[in-house]
């Protein structure tokens, strides 16, 4: 199954004192990672849409909030690819604190592939077969590129 994760800091203004995070942040915590997802397989969004006229709108959301999130930490967003239809992407979407392990938030969304026709409405597209393969193939790593430098990380880090 397709899985990808991206480390983000909170920004000021994405949640409130108590470390209550605004609803719409946590989707655009999802979409970034979602898009940085399709950057790395080589179909990034915005070359979608001005080379084919296609994109991935958003079908269904939803999310739940389960803990704080403060200015200045660091979330692991995480998406799974659940179910992968002829038009649509289905995603479990989690969201974690990346030292403590807690969870902040949850949920599903359901992205289908449209057309962007003349008048600039939408039609549901079959998602084309190379990019299925490439979402398939996710989970044999061979997306990634080679690092581009040495990581911090010791052992004991990982392990925590």
């Amino acid at each position: 199954m397709a899985m990808y994760w991206k480390e983000i800091t909170v920004n000021w203004g994405e949640s409130d004192p108590f470390g209550l995070v605004y609803y719409p942040r946590i989707v655009a915590w999802f979409n970034d990672t979602e898009h940085e997802l399709f950057r790395i397989i080589g179909y990034p969004i915005e070359q979608m849409i001005k080379n084919d006229r296609t994109t991935f709108v958003m079908g269904e959301i939803h999310f739940r909030f389960i803990g704080p999130a403060a200015y200045g930490d660091r979330i692991l967003t995480t998406i799974t690819l659940a179910e992968l239809g002829e038009h649509t992407l289905h995603w479990n979407c989690k969201a974690k604190n990346a030292l403590t392990g807690a969870p902040v938030s949850e949920g599903k969304a359901t992205r289908v592939y449209a057309r962007i026709n003349e008048d600039g409405t939408l039609k549901a597209y079959p998602i084309p077969d190379s990019m299925k393969n490439a979402l398939r193939e996710l989970g044999d790593l061979k997306h990634l590129r080679p690092n581009s430098g040495a990581t911090r990380l010791g052992a004991e880090d990982l392990t925590r």
